[in-house]
């Protein structure tokens, strides 16, 4: 899963930002409206946690302009401020949840894997390709009803590959999926992730996953 934090104090941001890896999210961070709008318009999340007192940008612009462009995920407002007024204003412009600082990791976390389970489609939360079954919302995968253990990153790949079967998935998809967006995108790194993923999946003739040259990867089915 991977989560836009757009917080403009650093000590907030590096301790939410440690904290939610910790927790097993790739995390991308921005320290002002501007940079959190941009990376929220271009990028794809499955939420945004968004501070509403911000440099350059308002939290409550920020989040407009990524619903005006059609995006749908989450965003989790964080503001000091805690009136009636200014949380159903916000609530109109399209934030999901709001949370008034100071607050606890522990509640932060428990209200982002309540947005998380909002399904987005019901076809999303368990995908199928042949013995292959990924539940998103469990993060498990098993093949012939066996589980298969695959670190954040395997998962993350697998997931964009399954759900986007048929099709050719491009580099940059695959890191703007699973990796920070200042990741290096000529780098071998996708390409050693697919052969541990190829391993782990038992796919010995590269059937499964399948290398499209000049291209990407593509999971096909029939």
């Amino acid at each position: 899963m991977k989560i836009l934090l757009v917080e403009d104090d650093s000590s907030v941001r590096n301790i939410l930002k440690m904290s939610l890896e910790a927790e097993g999210f790739t995390v991308d961070d921005a320290e002002d409206g501007e940079l959190g709008s941009y990376r929220g318009r271009t990028n794809e999340y499955d939420i945004v946690i968004l501070d509403n007192v911000l440099p350059k940008k308002q939290g409550k612009q920020v989040c407009e302009e990524i619903r005006a462009i059609g995006k749908h995920m989450p965003i989790l407002m964080l503001s000091v401020k805690s009136e009636v007024l200014e949380k159903v204003e916000l609530l109109k412009c399209g934030v999901d949840d709001y949370m008034t600082k100071p607050f606890s990791f522990e509640e932060l976390l428990a209200r982002i894997h309540t947005l998380l389970r909002r399904p987005k489609r019901v076809e999303e939360t368990i995908i199928k390709i042949a013995d292959i079954e990924l539940n998103s919302e469990r993060c498990s995968v098993t093949r012939n009803n066996q589980r298969i253990y695959l670190t954040k990153k395997e998962f993350s790949l697998l997931e964009i590959l399954m759900k986007n079967k048929n099709q050719v998935v491009t580099r940059g998809q695959i890191m703007e999926h699973a990796w920070e967006s200042d990741s290096n995108p000529f780098s071998n790194t996708v390409d050693a992730h697919i052969l541990n993923l190829r391993k782990k999946l038992g796919d010995k003739t590269k059937q499964l996953i399948q290398n499209i040259p000049g291209r990407g990867y593509s999971m096909y089915t029939t």
